[in-house]
């Protein structure tokens, strides 16, 4: 009877014991363990690495395309071309090569956008400092951008002023002026500059305001067009007011006096 008792005591013991890893064994009908949660910190740096890479990669993007920029076989296109393009506006441009504009365009262009075109490096430091100095002084500062950091700017950047667009632009025009050159970074500039709505490069220009190519254009006529630049939406070459005609008339007039300022474009 002893023996029957313990071992009746034993069974109940074991099937206790039994009972309970039952419970705590999944593959014998127990619910298996949830796993941890993962504290929100240990999202922070997948999150941060990612941000950091499209970052890099935005910020690698326009000096990648500058490089794609380079062959003479490759047309760039405006970022506000694109997006004209992208709301359905119309877009009227015909790539022109720099050997087929008239060399009264480029004259025209440097001397009332940049007349130290062919001496610095894409960006115009002494006019920079101006700038600087009249911003300290409580002035209202003045243009100092360059024909390079226009051509950036209209490639790579916004329309809108701001200073942070402003310090993008230089060194992006300083990597430009090196990568491509003068001849290039002009010819780039003359067929992505808007020249009146929805008008985009010279060829267009010529075609659109004066019914001529843009290899045939006068003295005259490539000044008119050069005038327009700062504002092509409100500033009609054929229509001029007193004052555009005013600025024609000396736009024409340093033009001639070019010479030296344009040897890099020869």
């Amino acid at each position: 009877m002893e023996k029957k008792g313990n071992q009746a005591r034993g069974g109940r013991h074991s099937g206790g014991e039994g009972g309970s890893g039952a419970k705590s064994n999944p593959r014998r009908g127990g619910k298996p363990k949830r796993p941890a949660k993962k504290h929100p910190r240990s999202l922070w740096p997948r999150i941060a690495w990612r941000l950091a890479v499209l970052v890099l990669v935005i910020c690698l993007t326009p000096f990648l395309l500058m490089l794609v920029y380079s062959s003479s076989s490759v047309h760039p296109v405006s970022t506000l071309m694109l997006s004209r393009w992208v709301t359905g506006e119309p877009v009227k441009r015909d790539w022109v090569d720099f050997a087929d504009i008239s060399p009264f365009v480029y004259q025209s262009v440097v001397s009332s956008e940049d007349g130290q075109y062919c001496s610095h490096k894409g960006v115009d430091w002494e006019a920079v400092d101006l700038v600087v100095d009249n911003l300290l002084e409580g002035e209202r500062p003045r243009g100092a951008s360059t024909i390079a950091m226009q051509t950036v700017k209209n490639l790579f950047l916004w329309n809108s002023r701001s200073y942070v667009r402003k310090l993008l632009e230089v060194p992006l025009a300083l990597v430009a002026d090196r990568v491509w050159g003068k001849r290039r970074m002009m010819e780039i500039y003359l067929n992505i500059a808007e020249w009146g709505p929805g008008i985009f490069g010279i060829e267009a220009a010529a075609q659109h305001h004066y019914k001529r190519s843009a290899k045939k254009l006068t003295r005259r006529q490539a000044a008119m067009l050069t005038v327009t630049l700062p504002n092509p939406i409100l500033r009609n070459p054929r229509k001029p007011n007193r004052g555009l005609l005013r600025l024609g008339r000396l736009v024409e007039k340093r033009a001639k006096q070019s010479g030296a300022y344009v040897k890099c474009l020869r």
